[in-house]
């Protein structure tokens, strides 16, 4: 059996969402290395249909990830996030300590790509909008971690909002920090509205021990109720 069955937060006749690994990719990558499409026939759990990711996270980042366990199901779920019903909070450490406590990122994003640096999303007037709301939840070391809430769903929005709007990188982010060890960003609840007297898809994944590692307790949140 996958090391993914291990992983699931939340499962019914429609919806599985996974507590998804930092390093593994939902799209297969180029250099041909495992992505989450290697696992999905072992998350059928007694249906004939491979689930299928509706959404993505960054290879870099852990957390909730909604999987459609059939082609309706998957359908209803794609239009939810593209109407901007979905709920979703993320956490993540970010490289210094804000001058506020909470406030409203409101950068519209595009991307770029050069020969040396590859892509990247960018703040951008002519970009798409893009609207994040973040609190401090805690501060460590000089460095802070937050709870950022995306209105909008951008690639790479949490990790370029918390550079060029909070003016700090994320801890370890590849592309828009330094790097250096693993990435603290972390997609910690999702809920999925079905409409009527349906339940949303709902799960909230504990945080990895990437942030321990580096001071930061995932005990606050369920304290705080983040």
């Amino acid at each position: 059996m996958s090391l993914l069955a291990d992983h699931v937060l939340f499962i019914d006749g429609e919806a599985i969402i996974l507590d998804k690994p930092a390093g593994l990719p939902v799209d297969a990558p180029r250099d041909g290395s495992l992505a989450l499409e290697n696992h999905l026939s072992s998350l059928t759990f007694g249906f004939q249909r491979w689930p299928l990711p509706v959404h993505r996270l960054d290879r870099d980042t852990s957390g909730c990830l909604l999987l459609a366990r059939n082609p309706k199901a998957h359908k209803r779920f794609a239009a939810a996030f593209e109407a901007g019903t979905v709920a979703k909070r993320y956490i993540a450490v970010v490289e210094g300590l804000p001058e506020q406590e909470s406030g409203v990122i409101d950068l519209a994003l595009k991307k770029i790509s050069s020969a040396e640096e590859g892509w990247r999303m960018v703040p951008a007037t002519d970009g798409k909008a893009a609207v994040t709301q973040w609190r401090v939840v805690a501060q460590k070391d000089g460095r802070a971690m937050i709870a950022f809430t995306p209105q909008t769903g951008r690639t790479h929005q949490i990790r370029v909002h918390a550079l060029h709007g909070l003016g700090f990188g994320i801890v370890g982010d590849p592309v828009y920090g330094d790097g250096e060890g693993a990435m603290l960003l972390h997609g910690r609840f999702l809920s999925v509205p079905r409409g009527g007297d349906k339940p949303p898809v709902e799960a909230t994944a504990p945080l990895p021990a990437t942030f321990a590692a580096a001071g930061f307790e995932g005990g606050l949140l369920d304290d705080l109720g983040i």
